[in-house]
């Protein structure tokens, strides 16, 4: 069958790289695309949210499936558009429909969710613009520090950890009243800081069945030691060596079962992946947050460990059969460590041209933020190229990918030198 992915990113390459290994792609679109899924399907410039454009190109190349890489389309109701067409209903579309993608798309959403099915997270109020003194006030019942967590979709930027109370207030006013994060922040969610390790939980579910992926630990600061300023993510280790068999029966029993129960229970139409980010505090999981999509850069360390046919599991969407699906995970450990441009996350400059990516050996070179000059490949993006590398455990597989990074180049290249440094 013909497939598209639509996204840009690292992520919607190792999809394509994936998918293109599959015995039913026959043709592989992207849209947009970068430098790296160029080499392996067709892309074409359309933007993930022009849905009348993205229906011309499924209806002109006969496309059977679509795969939705990143979480505003689905926010936007891609899946109920294309349920709502005669020509495009019959399409196999993965990601959840926009009622469902709600889980993502409004954090109070959430956890009204997350309450009402018993699924362990942190207490939490959520205020606005008229009930900002409000907020003030629950602040200071809280220890610090303090999480505030803007309601709508913010890039991945509109969490704010604070140690300080009037910080914490001052901040809160700001994404509030002068909606520091536009829209995204005209509601936020105030909830206690839980003391943890981190890591990130995926499942695979048809609406009925699901199957749980590989885990992973993703490193969103910038800085070594996790300092500094949050990013989409800096590299990524899977599996997470300490979510042992005892971990994982507390995480499907508590969280992903209660979860797909509860899509079900609340007739939530959900078709796709779930990211259920964890952490673990003590020996118990709690859930920080949904994603309706999979994690960047995550996918880059958990999808190449996935030995199973994706397009297999997907087609299985159709009529929910998935629990018939087997899924087979390789032994090795895989991690990413993610390339960025100098000043992201904050100002950064593109077109710069990256020297040495037909050099790397023995890892797989994922691109996320890259264009083509030219014929050069250059960099359009903060986070610029995603290295994998397998190994024995995420030691040996990161010393592979820092080896290969040694061998790119690209003006004001960063990478963060310690992944794996709080394992």
């Amino acid at each position: 069958m013909n497939i598209l992915i639509l996204g840009s990113g690292g992520r919607e390459h190792t999809f394509a790289w994936k998918i293109a290994q599959s015995k039913h792609c026959d043709k592989l679109f992207v849209a947009p695309g970068n430098a790296g899924t160029q080499s392996i399907a067709t892309n074409f410039n359309i933007g993930v949210n022009d849905f009348e454009a993205i229906k011309e190109l499924v209806l002109a190349e006969d496309i059977k499936m679509v795969v939705v890489g990143p979480e505003d389309p689905l926010v936007n109701g891609i899946h109920d558009f294309f349920l709502k067409d005669e020509d495009l209903k019959d399409i196999i579309v993965v990601g959840p429909q926009k009622e469902a993608a709600l889980l993502e798309g409004s954090k109070e959403f959430a956890k009204e969710f997350m309450s009402r099915h018993n699924i362990p997270t942190a207490a939490y109020k959520s205020f606005t613009k008229e009930t900002v003194l409000e907020g003030h006030k629950f602040l200071q019942t809280l220890n610090p520090p303090y999480v505030l967590k803007a309601d709508g979709l913010a890039a991945g930027k509109g969490v704010l950890i604070i140690s300080d109370l009037e910080e914490a207030r001052e901040e809160l006013s700001n994404m509030l009243v002068d909606a520091k994060f536009g829209e995204a922040s005209s509601k936020v969610v105030i909830e206690e800081f839980l003391d943890g390790i981190e890591l990130s939980c995926f499942v695979l579910t048809d609406g009925k069945n699901y199957k749980i992926l590989p885990t992973a630990k993703d490193y969103k600061r910038i800085g070594e030691g996790d300092t500094g300023l949050n990013t989409g993510g800096m590299g990524a280790i899977s599996p997470v060596p300490f979510a042992d068999e005892v971990l994982m029966k507390k995480i499907e029993n508590k969280i992903v079962k209660p979860t797909i129960d509860g899509f079900q229970k609340d007739n939530l139409p959900y078709k796709g992946f779930v990211f259920i980010g964890l952490i673990k505090v003590g020996d118990e999981p709690k859930v920080i947050e949904y994603n309706v999509r999979m994690g960047d850069p995550e996918t880059e360390a958990v999808l190449p460990r996935l030995k199973t046919d994706l397009v297999e599991l997907f087609a299985a969407f159709k009529d929910q059969t998935l629990n018939q699906k087997t899924i087979e995970i390789e032994e090795q450990a895989a991690v990413t460590v993610v390339l960025v441009s100098g000043g992201y996350p904050e100002a950064y400059q593109k077109g710069k041209e990256i020297f040495g990516i037909e050099t790397v050996e023995d890892s797989i070179v994922f691109h996320a933020g890259t264009t083509t000059n030219n014929g050069k490949t250059v960099t359009s993006g903060g986070r610029v190229l995603a290295i994998t590398s397998y190994g024995e455990d995420y030691k040996k597989a990161l010393k592979k990918s820092y080896q290969n990074i040694d061998k790119l180049c690209f003006d004001k290249m960063y990478y963060r030198k310690d992944l794996g440094f709080d394992l």
